[in-house]
């Protein structure tokens, strides 16, 4: 289980120079959004049920207030809507056959099995995680044939990073399944936890009773005072002026990083995010890397071995990965084709 849980960013050792290992927005930190959380009053408790907050956030998605739901972050949502659903409907949790390993660590902590799409049960999942764009290869994922069938996730992390087209669920889909938002990312301010669930208008399963379940398993205060900021400020028209302008720059950037992992035959895959998979040669190891002042993300734990994801960053970290990647052993790159299933 342990093995699970990898992520991206600074670790024991601290953090490197030109870090591609997470899918921070590289073109921020948002500057409204900074400034905001800089001025949050940490003298208080904020209010226990955010109820500003949550009226806002309702009335800029167009939902009820009672849909709007709180979570320290989006980790602390997968733990806890897992616990949840392991109590109202118990049983194995579906997952895509590339997906993000904090998932299937939730399942395992609460005694589930994980059932991959593409394979065959004989028990069918009473839970289901989904994610658009998807993670790690940040492509348009569609939803199920039957959204509102079984209690199901759509983790939307990257829905403000999109670079390219339209969302892969329409609304009706959306309105059947629980939401998770977590701008933190998007807005390049990770170190500040909070985010948020929307749950579904309507389903084949009883709503009410899940979203009083969840509400009653949240920790008191969730969000802290800068979180409270951070979402706050999220709503704001400037701050979605800034981010529909870092898109462009990001967009920019993803094509530069494209260009040159091609280049030299690293075989990068299609992506609509400022993130994208591609072949890792074997001579560029984490230790490798970092003396270079590098660090990528593998990608053995979402299921996909062999391969590194990258995020887009400027042109000066970018030059510095692609001239540290020709000097490893480009040629003994392995060309296998990428696998269907988890390993």
């Amino acid at each position: 289980m342990r093995g699970l849980r990898v992520h991206g960013g600074p670790d024991a050792a601290g953090p490197v120079r030109w870090d591609f290992s997470t899918n921070i927005n590289a073109a921020g930190p948002c500057p409204q959004v900074l400034q905001a959380v800089a001025q949050a009053d940490v003298s208080r408790y904020p209010d226990p049920r955010y109820t500003a907050l949550r009226l806002r956030l309702a009335a800029w998605h167009g939902v009820t207030p009672d849909r709007v739901l709180f979570a320290a972050s989006a980790s602390e949502f997968i733990q806890r809507v897992t616990a949840v659903a392991q109590r109202l409907a118990p049983g194995p949790v579906a997952l895509p056959a590339l997906a993000y390993g904090d998932y299937a660590s939730a399942a395992m902590a609460c005694g589930r099995s994980v059932w991959v799409d593409g394979d065959s049960f004989a028990t069918a999942p009473t839970m289901r995680w989904c994610a658009d764009p998807s993670s790690p290869l940040g492509q348009v994922a569609l939803p199920p044939a039957d959204p509102g069938a079984v209690p199901t996730v759509l983790d939307a992390a990257y829905e403000p990073l999109r670079l390219d087209g339209g969302a892969g669920w329409p609304q009706a889909a959306r309105d059947a399944v629980f939401q998770l938002h977590t701008p933190n990312k998007a807005l390049g301010l990770p170190g500040v936890r909070g985010a948020y669930a929307i749950a579904p208008s309507q389903a084949d399963w009883p709503v009410a009773a899940w979203c009083d379940a969840l509400e009653q398993a949240e920790p008191s205060w969730p969000l802290g005072a800068h979180a409270v900021a951070l979402l706050d400020a999220w709503l704001q028209p400037a701050t979605q002026d800034w981010l529909a302008t870092a898109r462009h720059t990001l967009a920019d950037w993803t094509a530069l990083l494209r260009d040159g992992l091609a280049e030299f035959g690293l075989q990068p895959q299609p992506s609509v995010t400022p993130f994208l998979c591609a072949l890792r040669p074997p001579a560029a190891t984490d230790a490798w890397l970092r003396a270079q002042g590098l660090k990528v993300r593998d990608t053995a734990s979402f299921g996909l071995p062999a391969r590194m994801r990258l995020s887009a960053q400027s042109p000066v970290a970018t030059e510095a990965l692609l001239a540290a990647l020709r000097s490893s052993t480009v040629d003994r790159i392995s060309t296998s084709p990428d696998p269907e299933r988890r390993a």
